[in-house]
Order: C-alpha cells, then sequence, then structure tokens
C-alpha cells in the first residue's frame, strides 16, 4: 500500500517476509531483474517518504528493500 510501503496482506512494512520468499520465486533465474525490481521500488517509497515531510534512513531502507538479497544466492 503506497504511500506507507505496508504489505496489502499482513500490512508489515514491504518487503514482508512473505514477499521475500515469494519474489526470489517469482524473479526466478532473473536474479538481477529481482534487483532491479527492488531497487527502483526503494527509490519510490524514498520519494514517497520525501513527499510526506519525511526524512528516510537511507541504510535502513537499503537494508530493507535489497540487503536480505544475499540470502538467496545459489551456493555452488
Amino acid at each position: 500500500m503506497r504511500p506507507a510501503w505496508l504489505c496489502r496482506v499482513c500490512a508489515a512494512q514491504w518487503p514482508c517476509p512473505p514477499a521475500r520468499l515469494d519474489l526470489p520465486a517469482e524473479f526466478h533465474g532473473h536474479s538481477v531483474a529481482l534487483a532491479f525490481y527492488l531497487a527502483a521500488a526503494m527509490r519510490d517509497a524514498m520519494d514517497d517518504m520525501y513527499r510526506l515531510g519525511g526524512r528516510p534512513d537511507r541504510a535502513a531502507m537499503h537494508a530493507r528493500f535489497l540487503g536480505w538479497l544475499s540470502l538467496h544466492r545459489p551456493r555452488h
């Protein structure tokens, strides 16, 4: 739900834990596309925060939107 960036299902901050499981499956084999999608979403979320008068914590936003991606890298 924009501009708050909450999950429509569980109301947690998006990407919520279920989204963090679903997104890699949805983008299976396209991890770069997933990273670009999440980076664009992070930028949109930050823009929304600024429009609402807030000042997003960039490190926290990175952790929320992109920091968890390394957990889904295939191990060889």
